[in-house]
């Protein structure tokens, strides 16, 4: 068998070499669908949810309990009485459904036995429990806070949402669902969690409540509050 004639063989190493950076030119080139969908999706998280003040005031939502200092600004009087919060929320931050505001969820539950309804706009088995849930806070007074806590991005929606239903009780956004995170409770919808006045939780309820007397009988056997 004839050997290649020693003139070609430079040639057949020039080939070979033009081959090998028109690949990395090309892999240099090709678009990086993964790494621009992320920035993209992560971007978007970040942007201000847009909400109008008429659009917060037409819902007519509740308005959230009040703590003598915001997350972002120190009491006006450092000597004063300040409610502090405790247990797994403690220092969760969140944003007021009513008026926007940033609050401390630990410290503006503190003192009081509180029910926490986890829900989004989109589940419909909320949308059966919420109405529910506002007969019952109705009904408790100020034995009890009862608080909804939108777990999904999309406040404008909860909003309008809220409003179809009739509900006004006084609610938070939670877009990483930081709250479903801090408690414990599995990727689903609708939770509710009972807080003790001492910030600790009495229960998880991976559930739709039935009724108002469900609530009422859940609520006197985990937390001792009748209503």
């Amino acid at each position: 068998m004839s050997q290649p004639s020693p003139l070609r063989r430079p040639a057949l190493r020039w080939v070979l070499a033009a081959v090998i950076l028109l690949a990395a030119a090309t892999v240099a080139l090709w678009p990086r669908g993964g790494s621009e969908t992320t920035g993209i999706v992560s971007q978007t998280s970040r942007q201000p949810s847009g909400v109008s003040a008429e659009e917060r005031a037409a819902a007519g939502l509740t308005p959230c309990p009040a703590t003598q200092a915001s997350v972002s600004q120190p009491p006006s009087n450092a000597s004063g009485p300040r409610a502090v919060g405790s247990g797994p929320l403690a220092g969760l931050a969140v944003t007021c459904l009513a008026d926007g505001t940033p609050i401390d969820l630990a410290a503006a539950l503190a003192g009081k036995p509180a029910l926490l309804n986890l829900w989004a706009y989109w589940c419909g088995p909320c949308a059966v429990e919420l109405p529910h849930l506002q007969e019952f806070a109705q009904r408790a007074g100020s034995a009890l806070t009862v608080m909804t806590v939108h777990s999904d991005p999309d406040e404008a929606k909860a909003l309008s949402r809220l409003s179809g239903l009739g509900v006004t009780l006084p609610g938070v956004e939670d877009p990483q669902a930081a709250v479903r995170s801090a408690v414990g409770a599995p990727a689903v919808l609708p939770v509710s969690v009972l807080v003790r006045a001492d910030g600790t939780i009495a229960s998880v309820e991976v559930r739709t409540f039935a009724d108002v007397a469900d609530i009422a009988d859940t609520v006197s056997a985990k937390l001792g509050v009748t209503v």
